[in-house]
């Protein structure tokens, strides 16, 4: 249990999600939020040195690479891909180890293969498709690798992140925006109906994360998206229903919409050890009444 007098360290603190973590343990805790301009956490020394100066009592990595197309088709890409979604957790991990420190780590739902149309499990082998999800399987690697020198550790595996945009400058925009943004432009619009997944709205993400380490369920790989599994196609059609937008929306095969990255065709996150989050229509809601 974390109170007012523990130290908890936010990486990507100005990302969509860090931003909503900083939220949500501020009131409680002593908040330190770093972002890229702050730390490279690709540098195993700097980061070391950092931790060990600031003791956190826990440390939230919400730092990622998620250009998925592109570090696809471009080795470079994929190396950097590695080392902030691969060999930085590792860094993390051993300074954590250091400070004694707990550690929340976020994955994917790229780490499956997309073959189970039923959804995927904690317990279920990690068997991805395309590099991108290497590269966050390769993070939950290097951190399975230290979890008997007695560290206290979260994975979380999540998927289709939306909500208020964070302050960094290389803060993407969700599907769900830029959805709205076409629906005011185009007239048509033609959408994959496959590639079945959960969305995960980013507020109700960092309250579950704090509700993850207050409580006590033990450590271990945590599944958490919100409820509903849909398509790309769906969650639009739902998305223009709510904000009344009138276009055409038009069903289309995965392979009529070529990208360099394959995707699962299902990777449904089945959350087995923690209370189930909302559906996302009523996540979508609020976020539709914020903007």
């Amino acid at each position: 249990m974390f109170n007012k007098r523990s130290k908890v360290l936010i990486l990507g603190a100005k990302g969509n999600l860090g931003q909503q973590l900083i939220n949500v343990f501020n009131n409680e805790v002593n908040v330190i939020g770093l972002d890229k301009e702050q730390i490279d956490i690709t540098n195993e020394e700097l980061i070391k040195n950092k931790i060990i100066n600031i003791r956190p009592d826990l440390i939230v990595n919400a730092a990622a690479y998620n250009a998925v197309d592109k570090c696809e088709e471009n080795p470079e890409e994929y190396q950097l891909a590695k080392n902030i979604n691969g060999l930085a957790p590792g860094y993390i991990t051993k300074a954590a180890l250091d400070v004694g420190a707990a550690l929340v780590h976020y994955s994917s739902d790229y780490v499956f293969d997309g073959l189970n149309s039923k959804g995927y499990l904690e317990k279920d082998v990690p068997k991805p498709i395309n590099k991108y999800g290497e590269s966050k399987l390769l993070g939950e690697k290097e951190i399975l690798k230290q979890v008997n020198s007695g560290l206290k550790w979260y994975i979380i595996r999540t998927s289709k992140l939306f909500g208020p945009k964070g302050e960094s400058d290389q803060a993407k925009d969700s599907f769900f925006d830029i959805m709205l943004k076409l629906g005011k432009e185009k007239d048509e619009l033609r959408l994959v109906d496959e590639e079945m997944s959960c969305f995960t709205y980013t507020p109700d993400l960092a309250k579950a994360t704090k509700e993850l380490v207050n409580g006590k369920l033990g450590c271990g790989i945590y599944h958490l998206s919100n409820l509903i599994p849909c398509t790309w196609y769906e969650a639009t059609v739902e998305l223009f229903k709510q904000s009344k937008i009138d276009i055409k929306l038009v069903p289309i095969l995965s392979e009529q919409y070529p990208r360099p990255a394959k995707r699962p065709n299902s990777s449904i996150l089945l959350n087995n050890k923690f209370p189930q989050l909302r559906s996302y229509k009523e996540a979508l809601k609020d976020y539709l009444r914020e903007i």
